[in-house]
């Protein structure tokens, strides 16, 4: 400093010293406003705390914007504040205007930015806050859907069969066969369906094996809903009259060709309905697949209530929901209908 004086003269030096009289103004004013703000602040918190409103937006409001060297984020904290407040008291217009001051300052902030989003949605037509929120749901609900229903279809597929199965175990006369199905019953009938999707997807593990979640859940429903029908099935063959059997025996029959051609087709008609109840429930069930990982439509829905909290989420995966249940009691009933087509002669 001494060195450029020297090279500068009086006049020089008179305008250096003014320089540096600003600089250690600008500084001292700049420390004066940053400790009025903390002042201001802390005196707004402590009249929010007591519930003395009025006092508290004044307070806020007389936090200064923050000058070139910028603030602590005094600021921001006080028009956010000064925002929700408004928010919460249906002064929408006082709550934007607030937002939008921040962003004047600070154009990128985010917190600023979603607290407008959130205004103008709070100022529209209810039926348009509906809309939106069925626009931004049903996306992900809908995916979730589609894992339900890949899990109901298997499940339907494979059930029958291994029902099928378990049911002509159950009523062999060879004592093997009658005994592993009758197990196979009473286990998976009388235990929880959770208990056993825990068990295949946390339990085998412990036993060297690793099953992924969707792998898991086709294993645990596939299985429990066989077990269930096995009994519907037992129960079907069982009411057709003894004396088919024995004409079918007259005729020269084996049992395979007894059951295939004469007793199996004449239990559709029985079974259906409550075929149709047991699946009607399996869309309901797979609500229990997401206990191990598994994102599908109570899962979506559960994940998007947590996040949002906004009720048109449960709303939206009932409805979906009530479709399937809808589509699948009027699918068998017209199964129902043409398979009894012939009683009705």
């Amino acid at each position: 400093m001494i060195i450029l004086v020297n090279r500068l003269g009086k006049s020089g030096a008179f305008f250096a010293s003014l320089f540096l009289l600003f600089t250690l103004l600008t500084v001292a004013a700049v420390s004066v406003a940053g400790e009025k703000s903390d002042v201001l602040l802390k005196q707004a918190r402590d009249a929010l705390a007591l519930g003395h409103i009025d006092q508290a937006e004044s307070l806020f409001e007389q936090i200064p914007a923050p000058g070139p060297e910028g603030d602590d984020g005094e600021f921001v904290y006080s028009r956010m504040q000064l925002a929700r407040m408004s928010f919460s008291l249906k002064n929408l217009s006082k709550a934007k205007k607030y937002s939008e001051e921040i962003i004047a300052v600070y154009p990128d902030n985010i917190e600023a930015k979603n607290f407008i989003v959130s205004v103008d949605r709070a100022v529209r037509p209810q039926w348009r806050k509906v809309i939106d929120d069925c626009l931004r749901f049903l996306p992900s609900l809908m995916k979730g859907a589609s894992m339900t229903l890949l899990l109901v279809f298997f499940t339907m597929i494979v059930s029958p069969v291994g029902g099928l199965l378990i049911a002509l175990g159950k009523i062999s006369k060879m004592q093997p066969f009658s005994g592993i199905s009758w197990f196979i019953i009473w286990f998976f009938r009388g235990t929880p369906l959770l208990l056993q999707l825990f068990f295949i997807y946390y339990g085998l593990p412990a036993m060297g094996i690793t099953l992924s979640p969707l792998l898991s859940a086709l294993i645990g429903l596939g299985i429990n809903y066989s077990a269930y029908l096995a009994e519907i099935i037992r129960a079907g063959i069982q009411s057709i009259d003894h004396g088919q059997t024995e004409a079918a025996k007259a005729l020269g029959m084996t049992y395979a060709q007894t059951m295939r051609r004469v007793i199996i087709p004449q239990t559709y008609k029985r079974i259906i309905p409550p075929f149709a109840n047991e699946f009607i429930a399996l869309i309901k069930d797979t609500a229990l697949v997401s206990t191990i990982a598994m994102v599908e439509l109570m899962r979506a829905a559960d994940q998007m209530f947590n996040a949002y909290f906004n009720i048109t989420v449960l709303v939206l995966a009932a409805f979906i929901y009530l479709v399937f249940t809808t589509v699948f009691t009027f699918a068998f009933e017209k199964i129902e209908y043409r398979v009894g087509v012939y009683e009705r002669r």
